[in-house]
C-alpha cells in the first residue's frame, strides 16, 4: 500500500483449481482456503499457503481429523483462539452427523448426483490439532443462508444478511464463541436493506463496517453503514464511492482507519448482460488519520520545501517517504 503498486507472485505446490465462493482467511501469516465451486461442482477441500516464505508454496491439507463440513461455497468464517469457525453456505446435502439445519433448494440443478441447498451448520477447525468438530449451540440460531458475511469482535462472531431461498436478509446475529450461545440483535432504528454478496468487517473494537451487496430486487448496492456494538445501532456512512456499486467483492481494514474494497461486480450478476467485473480499489476512511499519517502527507505535499531535512528522520519513516514519493513520481507515466 505504500507504493500503490501490484506485485504478481507465482505459487507452487498443490495449487487449488479455479473456484468461486471459496472462504479465505489469514492467521499468523498463513493464508487458509476452504470450499468453493469449480467446474465439477462444490468442494470441501482445504488448503494453506504460508505468506512469509520467499517461495509461496500451497499445501493441500489431507490428514485432517473429525467430521469435515460438507462440500459448499458462499460460507463465512470467524477466527477465535487459533480456531477457524465456519458458518452456513450453499452446497450438497449433509448426510448424517452434521448438527444444524439443511434446506433443499428445489430449483438447484443436479451436480454429481446430489441436490444442493442452504445450511446453518457450524464447523470448527483447530489449527493446532488439525481436527474438525461441531459445537452444541444454544439460543435461537440464524436461518440457513449463503452469501452472508461473518465478522469477529472479541469472542463474538457476527453474522449479517445473506440469501435464504428467494429472500436476501438484513438480520444480525452473534454467537458467543466461548459458550456457543446464539443471540439475535433487535436493532431499534431503520438499518440496511436485506442483501447478500456484501462485505462486513470490524474497524474498531466497537464498530463494524458494511458496504455494498445485492438486494432481493436484484439491485447492486453502493451504500455503507457503521454498526456500533455498544449502542446496538446502525448509522449510514457518507462516502465518495456512491457511484461505484459492488457485489461479491472483498474488503479489509488497515491499522490507520481505512477500509479497502477490491474487485467484485458492478451490475446484476444474475442477468443476461455481461458481468461488469472490477479490479479497482475503493478506499473508505472510517477513522481520523493518525498524526504520523497526517504528517507524512504534509511532508509529501511540501516535499520541495522540506526535502533537505528528510535525513534527520528515523530510518523507517524515511523509507516510507521514499516509497510514497516513488509512487507519486509514476502516476503520470
Amino acid at each position: 500500500m505504500e507504493t500503490r503498486r501490484w506485485k504478481k507472485r507465482l505459487t507452487v505446490g498443490d495449487v487449488p483449481p479455479s473456484m468461486s465462493g471459496s472462504c479465505a482467511v489469514c492467521v499468523d501469516g498463513v493464508f487458509y482456503l476452504f470450499g468453493g465451486h469449480h467446474a465439477r461442482g462444490n468442494t470441501n477441500k482445504f488448503y494453506r499457503l504460508p505468506l512469509s516464505s520467499e517461495t509461496l508454496h500451497w499445501e493441500k491439507m489431507r490428514d485432517l481429523k473429525g467430521l469435515a463440513p460438507t462440500c459448499k461455497d458462499k460460507l463465512g468464517c470467524w477466527v477465535h483462539k487459533n480456531r477457524l469457525v465456519y458458518f452456513g453456505g450453499y452446497g450438497y446435502v449433509a448426510n448424517g452427523g452434521h448438527l444444524g439445519t439443511f434446506e433443499y433448494d428445489e430449483t438447484s440443478f443436479l451436480a454429481n448426483g446430489a441436490d444442493r441447498g442452504w445450511n446453518n451448520h457450524i464447523h470448527i477447525l483447530d489449527l493446532e490439532t488439525l481436527t474438525w468438530s461441531q459445537p452444541v449451540t444454544t439460543g435461537n440460531p440464524p436461518s440457513p443462508r449463503a452469501a452472508h458475511t461473518c465478522a469477529t469482535i472479541g469472542n463474538r462472531g457476527y453474522v449479517f444478511g445473506g440469501r435464504y431461498r428467494e429472500s436476501r436478509l438484513n438480520d444480525l446475529y452473534f454467537i458467543n464463541m466461548d459458550t456457543w450461545e446464539w443471540s439475535e440483535m433487535s436493532v431499534p432504528q431503520q438499518g440496511p436493506v436485506g442483501r447478500s454478496w456484501h462485505s462486513f468487517i470490524p474497524v474498531s473494537p466497537d464498530h463494524l463496517f458494511l458496504f455494498g451487496g445485492f438486494t432481493t430486487e436484484k439491485q447492486t448496492l453502493s451504500d455503507a453503514w457503521l454498526y456500533c456494538v455498544s449502542k446496538n445501532e446502525w448509522k449510514p456512512f457518507k462516502h465518495s464511492n456512491t457511484e461505484s456499486p459492488r457485489l461479491w467483492h472483498t474488503a479489509c481494514a488497515s491499522e490507520e482507519g481505512e477500509v479497502f474494497v477490491f474487485g467484485g461486480c458492478a451490475n446484476n450478476l444474475l442477468s443476461q448482460q455481461r458481468a461488469a467485473h472490477k479490479n479497482e480499489i475503493l478506499v473508505f476512511t472510517v477513522q481520523p488519520k493518525t498524526l504520523v499519517r497526517s504528517c507524512m502527507e504534509t511532508v509529501l505535499q511540501f516535499k520541495d520545501l522540506l526535502a533537505g531535512a528528510w535525513e534527520c528522520l528515523p530510518k523507517h519513516l524515511l523509507c516510507n517517504l521514499t516509497q510514497r514519493l516513488g509512487s507519486n513520481n509514476t502516476l503520470g507515466s
